[in-house]
């Protein structure tokens, strides 16, 4: 009689799945990857000094590009878990935590997405620098509201917080990319005489998309606004204009009469 090998003919034991990731794995990670050079410099570049607009934020030094392959290696991680690294005091698992977030809105149902957005409603006050806002207004807010009213983002834009006034606008970027420019077009006549210099850049930066896509619209709602309009707003929306017309835009020579079509959002 020939032996029997042990274990042939068994099925293989299954190996054992590997831990679920959460958010004390990630902070861990992100303690081993921090770089005091870089977070002395990024303090400095987002303003966080006394009275600036990041005034207290901390920064561990972790560049974008890691966070974003961070975003990928974690991208099944849990909502609760997600909500840990959003209180974080320090910016970097903010960013990540809402790049995890832009992810699984892309991805989930109709259930998940209304939990991602309530996540983010119920903790807007941690995306609180304008790399927050610009990294996931447009991609959450503004995509869930999309085929719902904007009325949420009238109110954002009339907030005492300049981040929340800029997640108002920069959630429209959605409905730019699309050709839809009303709603952008209504919130920037609300933010025309914003005091902050992040809003005054958010504006034209949105106007100038719109002007890249249509330029008639653009100027529709430029011609009669632009003397009044701050200064840094109107260089951002006008910079890919043709020389000249940039040129006479900042001397205050192009003549409003020259459009005298209203943007539908403003006719009311």
């Amino acid at each position: 009689m020939k032996p029997v090998h042990p274990g042939r003919g068994r099925a293989p034991s299954p190996r054992p799945r590997p831990a679920a990731p959460s958010h004390e794995t990630v902070e861990k990670e992100l303690r081993r990857l921090a770089d005091p050079e870089i977070a002395d410099f990024l303090a400095r570049f987002f303003k966080t000094g006394p009275g600036e607009y990041g005034d207290g934020d901390r920064f561990l030094g972790i560049r974008v590009p890691v966070l974003r392959k961070l975003a990928k290696k974690y991208r099944s991680l849990g909502l609760s878990d997600c909500r840990a690294l959003l209180v974080s005091p320090y910016h970097e698992a903010r960013l990540l935590s809402l790049l995890l977030l832009v992810q699984a809105y892309d991805r989930g149902n109709a259930e998940q997405r209304e939990a991602i957005y309530r996540l983010y409603l119920d903790h807007i006050d941690r995306v609180n620098n304008w790399d927050l806002v610009d990294s996931s207004a447009e991609h959450i807010v503004g995509r869930h509201l999309e085929n719902r009213k904007k009325t949420f983002l009238h109110g954002l834009a009339r907030s005492p917080s300049v981040f929340e006034r800029r997640i108002a606008i920069m959630a429209t970027f959605r409905y730019v990319k699309a050709g839809s420019f009303d709603e952008t077009l209504r919130i920037a006549d609300m933010l025309l005489q914003d005091p902050h210099d992040l809003i005054h850049k958010a504006v034209g930066w949105m106007l100038r998309e719109v002007g890249k896509r249509d330029r008639a619209a653009a100027e529709a709602f430029l011609r009669p606004r632009y003397r009044k309009m701050p200064r840094t707003l109107l260089r951002y929306a006008i910079e890919r204009y043709p020389d000249d017309l940039r040129r006479r835009y900042l001397r205050g020579e192009v003549e409003p009469s020259a459009f005298t079509v209203t943007p539908a959002s403003l006719r009311s």
